[in-house]
């Protein structure tokens, strides 16, 4: 997957700056992302602090790593019912 080239801190900003008052326009011009993106990072960062955004990307990264392990979990007990005794 694409790494975006903002940070967590740095969306939270962007989206404090259009809070404080600055038009959506003016934003987006200013720091080169299109309105889609814009709303987009709204949807998922709108009223998080930095602290609640690291705790959601901890989170992201475990729900990852437990999906991933439960289906090679899943995969190896389909390869043992498969196997004829």
């Amino acid at each position: 997957m694409k790494r975006s080239r903002f940070s967590e801190e740095r969306i939270i900003a962007i989206l404090k700056q259009q809070e404080s008052g600055v038009a959506t326009a003016e934003v987006c011009r200013e720091h080169g992302i299109s309105s889609a993106t814009f709303y987009k990072w709204k949807a998922k960062f709108g009223g998080l602090e930095v602290s609640d955004a690291r705790k959601l990307k901890a989170l992201e990264d475990e729900n990852t790593k437990l999906l991933a392990e439960q289906m090679l979990d899943n995969a190896m007990l389909q390869d043992i019912a498969s196997k004829k005794w």
